[in-house]
């Protein structure tokens, strides 16, 4: 970790603990500031845990910060096919409706959110089962899987999460409680 001149005298590992979480700029580039970017490999980072390990600094000529080898732990979220998530509708739009779980959304593609021929109705800002008239609205809570997922760690913009609510304990969760129940009576 790059360590400023102007923050040396101050305690240590906050200033490291500062500068992992929330970052700075240095001769136009962002040092440090890992929490919310996005890791190919790790997802996304989330959260600085704790550090575990700051090494000696380094002074290097010409720059005149210190360096610390550091060793710290991070909360991250990295989403996997065929995971099963709860989430919220924040979005709906003729072709779907998008669901944020966490700090990502995905998208329910219209042929993917019940067996039912879905319209969407643009003065409610929903999407309704024809048959069903069941109605997936913007607060809806549900529960999806994971059908394709596509991250970019350089422009987060283009990460794309494809969702199904198309399979059984999937969907709205008003809907599932209902299926529940429905079963539990038909088992009586």
């Amino acid at each position: 970790m790059r360590v400023p001149p102007e923050r040396f005298g101050e305690p240590l590992e906050e200033t490291i603990e500062e500068i992992l979480r929330v970052g700075y700029e240095f001769r136009g580039r962002r040092e440090g500031g890992y929490e919310g970017r996005m890791d190919k490999d790790l997802g996304i980072l989330l959260a600085i845990i704790r550090i575990r390990d700051i090494e000696d600094g380094v002074v290097i000529p010409g720059d005149g910060a210190a360096y610390h080898k550091t060793t710290f732990d991070v909360l991250t979220f990295k989403p996997e096919l065929q995971e099963i998530l709860d989430g919220e509708v924040v979005e709906i739009v003729e072709f779907g409706a998008f669901m944020r779980f966490g700090p990502l959304d995905g998208l329910v593609h219209v042929s993917q959110i019940t067996d039912d021929y879905i319209v969407y109705d643009e003065k409610r800002g929903a999407l309704i089962g024809k048959e069903t008239h069941r109605v997936l609205m913007v607060g809806d809570r549900i529960r999806a899987r994971i059908v394709a997922v596509s991250l970019n760690p350089d422009k987060t913009r283009e990460n794309k999460i494809n969702l199904t609510m198309r399979q059984p304990g999937l969907g709205k969760h008003e809907w599932l409680e209902e299926e529940r129940k429905k079963k539990k009576k038909e088992e009586k």
